[in-house]
């Protein structure tokens, strides 16, 4: 007999591979892939929860040191991020600039299409782990510190996490 309870990492991870493979095929604008796709658990995922609670304390930012606690609860989370990596368009505007062309002045302002195209990478990877009864919840906050901790890739600028958890009750519910 194999008791749930014996497999819940290893489901954890299979769903975490599945919302990779979601997050990587979801839509992109001009079909350009931009996307940071990662999973960490264990020691990678203590390391970002650390972080947070380093962030907390020095930002005075409580709610990191919350979302560190549910982190800590976690089995497994999904990394998504992206870089700036504007589309060449000459009449877009929606970043605030006038075109592309000017973002090599203002580097570090985001494309919004790369980051429409991670919200759409981030829907698609959740709903995944919803349709498999996986507990998960976005953190901007787990993200920036996977950032942080240089997790993410070079060129990389926006993160988001998506802790995953199987248990009696999630631990993202009462926060």
């Amino acid at each position: 007999m194999i008791h749930e309870n014996q497999t819940r990492t290893e489901s954890v991870l299979h769903v975490a591979q599945m919302m990779m493979s979601a997050a990587r095929t979801a839509p992109k604008g001009r079909g350009r892939d931009t996307l940071f796709v990662a999973t960490a658990s264990g020691e990678e995922l203590m390391a970002v929860a650390h972080q947070m609670d380093l962030i907390a304390s020095k930002e005075n930012l409580p709610f990191f040191a919350r979302d560190a606690a549910n982190l800590r609860r976690s089995i497994a989370m999904v990394l998504l991020g992206t870089a700036v990596s504007p589309l060449g368009l000459s009449y877009c505007g929606y970043c605030g600039l006038n075109t592309c062309a000017q973002k090599n002045e203002y580097s570090q302002v985001p494309c919004a299409f790369n980051l429409v195209d991670l919200g759409i990478a981030v829907g698609s990877a959740v709903s995944v782990a919803s349709g498999f009864g996986v507990d998960n919840r976005v953190m901007y906050s787990a993200g920036r510190a996977a950032l942080e901790l240089g997790m993410c890739g070079e060129g990389v600028t926006t993160v988001f996490a998506i802790p995953l958890s199987v248990s009696a009750k999630s631990p993202y519910f009462d926060r």
